[in-house]
């Protein structure tokens, strides 16, 4: 408002898509979480359209595991590096000015740059879609949160292969983590 001497400072936002991997999203990926988890990718190519028009910054964070990573004493190998099912989807195609984050741990910060990228962006606000809601997508949410930034995730564009810890994972990143769920 001119004269009123309020300074609005506009917030910058960007598109975080967790795990968008053809080993969880293919049906003959090692970790294929469902056909439900297949529905949510015209919901997340919606956002990765409304984030690129609007100049905003679109970051898939992926994991990608050495082939002996200690995560597979828990997990069948997946996600390896350098084979196909590391690799995001075909249908979420990354154009120049995406950032990929490539990460072993559940929590996207956990020994990557995710934090820096966010900052030097000047990122107060980051919204998010992906797999799977109760393990990385939690994680990562909690890790935005204690880092101070305001975060969305969306219930049409987050999925999981256990549909009880899908639920109790949106309840938590909303009631404990305070993101909200839209």
């Amino acid at each position: 408002m001119e004269g009123s001497g309020i300074v609005l400072e506009e917030m910058n936002k960007a598109l975080l898509i967790i795990d968008m991997l053809k080993d969880f999203l293919h049906p003959t990926g090692k970790l294929f979480c469902g056909d439900e988890a297949r529905g949510i990718i015209p919901f997340i190519q919606g956002k990765i359209e409304e984030f690129r028009k609007g100049g905003e910054l679109v970051i898939f964070l992926c994991d990608s595991h050495p082939r002996d990573d200690e995560e597979f004493e828990l997990f069948p190998p997946h996600c390896v590096e350098g084979t196909e099912g590391a690799e995001i989807i075909d249908e979420l195609p990354v154009v120049e000015g995406d950032l990929v984050v490539r990460k072993q741990r559940y929590n996207g910060f956990y020994e990557t740059d995710l934090d820096g990228i966010l900052r030097r962006n000047r990122i107060d606000e980051v919204e998010v879609v992906g797999i799977c809601t109760s393990i990385c997508v939690m994680d990562t949410v909690g890790g935005l949160r204690s880092r101070g930034y305001r975060v969305r995730v969306y219930r049409d564009g987050v999925a999981d292969f256990d549909p009880q810890a899908h639920s109790f994972a949106l309840k938590r990143m909303e009631k404990i983590y305070g993101a909200e769920i839209g």
